[in-house]
This record gives C-alpha cells, structure tokens and sequence, in this order.
C-alpha cells in the first residue's frame, strides 16, 4: 500500500515517473529491483542469463563495426591491389615440365605420313615372319636394359640376391633359364596354334610345361584375328636400332602389336609390367617406318600368361596411350645414345 501511495504522488508531477525509469539503465548502483511490485515478488525466480553478465562497456566498439556495416568494403579488384602492393605481382611462370612430358630433342612421328599402303595381295593372309638382320643396332630390350633407373637397378639387384639366398647362385642361374625356356616354348606354341591348329593340340598335349600359359590365354585368343606378322625382324632406320616382335594381329578390330609374356605374379594393371609399354611402342614405330611392312600400326596389347593357368590379363594401349610411350621411348633412347 505504502509502494501504491509513493507511485501516485510521482505520477502527479511531470517528468518524475519517466526519470525513475531512466535512472537504472544510466547509472549502475541505483538498483533494478526498486521497480519491482509485490506481485513480482510472488512470481517465480527470474532464470539468469548470462549475456547480462557480458562487459557491454569492453565490446561495444566491435559491436559497432560489425552492426554499422552490412556490405563488406572490400572487392575483388582491391584485393588484388592489396596483395600486390604486400606480396609484388603473381608469378605467371609455368612449372617445369616433368620428364615423361619433356620433348626429345631429335624427335619422329610414332606414324609414318609417308609410307604408302600396298593393295592386298594374295599371300596377304599369311603372316610375315623376317629374320632378324645382323646391323649395328642396339636392339630394344638392350637399350631398355642400359637405360634403367637408379630405382629400377636397385629393386632388381635386391630381388635377384633375395634369390640367391633361397636357391644359391648355381640354382638361380638354372632357374633363369628355366624362365628363357619356358617363355620360349610359349611363343613357339602360340605360333603353331596360329599357323596350324592341328600341331597346337598336338605340342599342348603333350607338353605339360606351357599347357597352363595356353590354358591361361585361351579367352585372349578368341578376340584374336587376322594375323599378319610372327617373331618377325623390324628396324628403324631413321633412328638405329632393332628388335623382334612377337606377333602383329587385330584384337577385337584393332590392329595391334601384340607382346606375350609370361608372370609367376599376377600383373593386372599396366603399369605392373614395367617398361613392356614403351617396349611396344618402340615397335609400332619400327614397323610403321619399315619398308618390310606395308601397314600401319597404331595400337598395342601385352598379354600376361600365368602358369597355373588362372586367365591372362590383356593390357591395351590405345593410340594415346601409345604416344604417350612413344615418347618416353625416344627419351630412354636419346639417353642410349648420349652414353655412347
């Protein structure tokens, strides 16, 4: 009743009420609870919040400059200008070119744009099979060998010791042979399923040695056709050197240079068979630049055969991908020929 009276007489002289109400939120020791009535005194508890508890005082400027503003100043253009006035203009040089992309520098063309392309003939449907020529040319795998990685050199030094402690070096000379035998007799018999289908039953039979690689690559064979080169001799003439191709025949349409090769390990990607690719392109080039050849190749395929039998894993490279070796190639070539 006391607090109603004190109210009343305020009320009667202007400007009073609307003092008291200023007074708590400018001055700090007048405290808020003197407006509170009897009937606020009954309620429940008011539950704290704890952003009254926040020095406003301390903040206030960055809540100015953050409410002030609702678009930042800043744009594209003076951002540029301030990075190049702190840091200098960017720098616009290229990074250099990794070596499988680096350009040799007596380059020539996988294709060759001036070989003419003889009409059929009627003994086109056999294969061509050229003796190798004795020439003083470093032949592919021996370029191949001398132009190893450091890398390269050490995995394979590291795997032919390992050998030698579990077969002693007298058995890791007969187990290498062992491999150049058996890689041997494989061709040889795909040759003869090729020419003659008789003799290839006759020699699978009766060889129990290769009968797991055929096994393995009887699902290839049947996207084989037209075969128009056996273990044939190529050259390069332009760029000196040799080698000789396994087989040259279309797989699944394609005219390929087709290199077979024998795995104890599974190789399901292309790049588990090492330099076996540029290997193929150095003879796609050697066949489309050799006069002994009146085609034209432009893809490859490596077959990898495995003994047990289990299916072979075709790897096809494509005129890209063909390039793409092509001129790694000519670069392990280039390196050859500055050795010597």
């Amino acid at each position: 009743l006391v607090r109603m009276q004190f109210l009343q007489i305020l009320s009667r002289k202007p400007g009073k009420l609307e003092m008291l109400f200023q007074i708590p939120f400018c001055q700090k020791q007048f405290p808020y609870s003197c407006l509170a009535t009897s009937a606020c005194i009954c309620s429940k508890k008011k539950k704290a919040n704890s952003y009254e508890q926040v020095d406003q005082e301390k903040y206030k400027n960055l809540v100015y400059s953050v409410t002030s503003y609702k678009t930042s100043a800043q744009t594209p253009e003076t951002i540029f200008e301030e990075d190049n006035l702190l840091y200098g203009p960017p720098d616009k040089h290229r990074p250099p070119a990794k070596a499988g992309t680096k350009t040799p520098k007596n380059w020539v063309p996988l294709i060759n744009t001036d070989k003419r392309i003889s009409p059929l003939n009627s003994d086109s449907n056999l294969p061509r099979k050229i003796m190798l020529q004795k020439m003083k040319m470093p032949s592919v795998t021996h370029i191949l060998q001398q132009t190893l990685s450091p890398q390269q050199v050490f995995y394979l030094e590291r795997w032919k010791q390992k050998m030698i402690v579990e077969l002693g070096k007298d058995g890791f000379e007969k187990y290498t042979k062992n491999l150049f035998l058996q890689g041997e007799l494989f061709h040889s018999a795909l040759e003869s399923i090729f020419l003659s289908e008789e003799m290839a039953v006759k020699e699978k039979s009766e060889d129990g040695v290769i009968s797991g690689y055929l096994s393995s690559v009887e699902h290839v064979l049947e996207d084989i056709s037209e075969v128009k080169a056996l273990e044939s001799g190529v050259h390069h003439g332009t760029l000196q050197y040799l080698g000789l191709v396994d087989c040259v025949a279309k797989y699944r349409g394609q005219l390929c240079v087709i290199d077979w090769k024998t795995s104890e390990k599974p190789k399901p990607f292309l790049k588990n068979t090492y330099d076996n690719p540029l290997q193929v392109a150095a003879y796609i080039g050697a066949i489309n630049h050799d006069a002994n050849y009146d085609f034209q190749v432009r893809c490859g395929l490596i077959v990898v055969a495995y003994k047990n039998g289990s299916p072979a894993h075709p790897h096809f490279m494509d005129p890209d991908l063909c390039s793409q070796y092509w001129n790694k190639w000519l670069l392990r070539l280039e390196e050859y020929m500055d050795r010597n």
